[in-house]
């Protein structure tokens, strides 16, 4: 009975120690589980404080780079608030400069506009001039047609007016005999018809010119007009003479002579050259 008993307390015993040693194991476990539980962990927390670590590092790298673009900006402000300055003065000096040229050039129009109205005045007291002297040649015009109404109806005399200047045309036929320039008595009583109209004028100057036609002259009249140049001009001189002893002002006289240069018909026919051989008195501007 005691050994069964002594047999039971031993089982008893061995189980009660396989049993603590399965707690014990149990516990052992549990705890390495929980080890590597923790383990695992440490190592997420690693690696988030790794990440964490590089984040806050980069964001440190992008806060230096911002509080340097900062510093540059602050100096960039500076340097526009300077140009600020700079271009206002310059503004303000060009507003000036501005300003005084549109001032100058106000005074410049308003002096231009008083010459201006001087140049108006003066040209409309020359236009006025300007008419009275077309009435006066065209007076004068209109005395010479009255005076030589015979001989423009004879053809022998032709009176011109264009822009102001008046043109009387004799044939040589009524003034002078044919290879001749004296003037001939009833030359002279034609030219005696426009003597006192020709003495009214007095802001024209008056040309006689003596033309010919492109006969050459030849024999004996050789010795007196080598060409028609003399003749030309001897016939013009001598009415000029006639005018100025008739007290036309000699100061308002000229003669010119043109030969057969500047013919204004057909020499080819006689009627061409009766018209070329003639007197013109022109009335043109003084000199």
């Amino acid at each position: 009975m005691l050994k069964r008993i002594i047999y039971l307390s031993a089982a008893s015993l061995t189980v009660i120690a396989l049993n603590g040693c399965l707690v014990a194991e149990s516990r052992y476990l549990q705890k390495v589980g929980e080890a590597d539980t923790l383990t695992r962990e440490l190592d997420d927390l690693k690696q988030q404080h790794a990440k964490l670590t590089s984040e806050n590092n980069a964001l440190k790298g992008e806060y230096d780079r911002l509080k340097g673009e900062a510093g540059g900006l602050s100096r960039d402000k500076q340097a526009l608030a300077g140009e600020k300055k700079e271009l206002e003065s310059l503004l303000a000096a060009k507003t000036d400069t501005l300003s005084r040229s549109i001032s100058d050039l106000r005074q410049k129009m308003a002096a231009l506009e008083a010459e201006n109205q001087g140049l108006r005045t003066d040209i409309a007291m020359l236009q006025k001039t300007k008419e009275e002297k077309v009435r006066e040649v065209s007076g004068t015009y209109e005395q010479l047609l009255q005076n030589m109404k015979n001989e423009i109806a004879q053809g022998q005399v032709t009176i011109s007016e264009l822009k102001g200047k008046l043109t009387v045309n004799m044939e040589a036929a009524i003034l002078f005999d044919s290879g001749k320039a004296d003037i001939k008595p009833d030359g002279l009583v034609i030219l005696q018809k426009m003597v006192d109209t020709l003495k009214g004028v007095q802001d024209k100057a008056i040309r006689i010119e003596g033309h010919t036609d492109n006969v050459q002259i030849n024999g004996a009249l050789t010795r007196i007009f080598p060409t028609n140049w003399e003749l030309s001009a001897s016939r013009a001189i001598n009415v000029t003479k006639y005018l100025q002893q008739q007290g036309l002002d000699p100061t308002n006289l000229s003669a010119a002579a043109f030969g057969e240069n500047r013919p204004v018909a057909d020499n080819d026919t006689r009627e061409g050259r009766a018209k070329n051989r003639r007197i013109e008195i022109t009335l043109v501007a003084k000199d």
